[in-house]
């Protein structure tokens, strides 16, 4: 891989607490960050489209660039269910100069954390409780009671990690979690 010329920015939470409308918050706050789209191999719901939102791969395409050292993390997040960040997509970014911002999973996350040292702040962003979390995963819509129930359990497994990342965010007022993140990120990427 080329070698880094920027800063990382990762955002990390259990599922529904808000990130990914942070990262896009911190996206028009900063327009030297570019997103890293992750790949995975989960069915493409309305609304969502390839190389914007994810890159929707086969799980044999995903599994075949796992084998290949396609990426730079990678996790199987639910059973059957992989996501990661593919080296391409850092390369994508690097080449236009710009500091790279992911929206991950937790453990995905830490082991950027890990990889990019004091080259990137990590950020986990954190329901105000399980509870309200599972609201707001009932609010989206896109989950059956199995599934709602599979995310409320690694829910609770992913904010025993809170501690590990850079800084908490807790995402209980949107616009209070979004002033947090930019000023967090504002102080992380000055010069």
């Amino acid at each position: 891989m080329t070698p880094h010329p920027g800063k990382c920015v990762i955002c990390s939470a259990p599922s529904g607490s808000g990130k990914t409308t942070i990262v896009h918050h911190l996206l028009k706050c900063f327009p030297q960050l570019s997103f890293s789209i992750s790949a995975t191999n989960r069915p493409i719901r309305d609304g969502e489209r390839d190389g914007v939102d994810y890159w929707f791969l086969s799980t044999d395409e995903f599994l075949r660039r796992v084998q290949a050292h396609a990426f730079i993390e990678w996790e199987e997040v639910y059973a059957g269910r992989y996501y990661g960040t593919l080296k391409a997509e850092l390369e994508r970014i690097w080449a236009r100069r710009h500091h790279v911002i992911f929206d991950v999973d937790v453990m995905g996350g830490l082991q950027l954390k890990e990889h990019f040292g004091p080259l990137a702040l990590a950020l986990f962003i954190s329901p105000p409780s399980l509870s309200v979390l599972e609201q707001r995963l009932r609010s989206r819509g896109t989950e059956n009671e199995d599934s709602l129930r599979m995310r409320l359990a690694k829910a609770g497994q992913e904010m025993e990690k809170a501690s590990d990342f850079d800084a908490i965010i807790m995402n209980d007022v949107l616009s209070d979690a979004c002033d947090e993140a930019r000023m967090l990120v504002e102080q992380f990427l000055e010069p």
